[in-house]
């Protein structure tokens, strides 16, 4: 059976490489967006950081009890996180994030399953592969995203290929 390990190895390895680049840009470099002003490189980065948490959060709500429980402290964890000011503050955001990627990698191994989440007194109930695989889904697209932003205002130093499953399996082998 095909697993989703190396998928989630590739997104891991992706998200720390090409982070580490942005960091390396000037400041500026943050404020950059294609279209909406709003998604600039500094709230793609906060926004799919912030994601990665909750989607491995997500996967530890295995009863609506837990689920109910755990809403006040994921609001409490989404208030206290604080977009990148800085390029050098995404240094940080990497870190959390290779534990973000590893909890989603080590709960890749668990029973299919379902989780909770509650939601203005609404219980949903997901799939645990569903939680999984739109983390990988999320990742790529905004690191596509954040690279299209870059571009779009001249910062042209970043190639998604070098960062694709292709390099990754060059790089680490099949």
């Amino acid at each position: 059976m095909i697993s989703t390990e190396k998928l989630l190895k590739h997104m891991a390895w992706a998200n720390t490489e090409i982070l580490s680049q942005v960091a390396l840009l000037p400041d500026e470099a943050l404020g950059a967006y294609v279209v909406n002003p709003e998604w600039t490189v500094r709230e793609i980065i906060h926004h799919y950081v912030r994601s990665s948490h909750f989607y491995g959060y997500r996967l530890q709500m295995r009863t609506p009890e837990i689920a109910r429980q755990g809403e006040p402290k994921r609001e409490a964890y989404i208030q206290s996180e604080t977009a990148p000011a800085r390029s050098s503050d995404i240094l940080p955001l990497i870190e959390a994030l290779k534990i973000a990627d590893r909890t989603l990698l080590d709960e890749s191994f668990e029973e299919e399953g379902v989780v909770y989440r509650e939601v203005e007194g609404e219980l949903i109930e997901r799939s645990r592969s569903t939680i999984i695989f739109q983390a990988i889904h999320h990742a790529t697209e905004h690191r596509a995203q954040l690279v299209s932003a870059l571009e779009a205002r001249g910062y042209s130093s970043i190639s998604l290929d070098d960062f694709d499953l292709w390099a990754f399996a060059d790089l680490f082998g099949e």
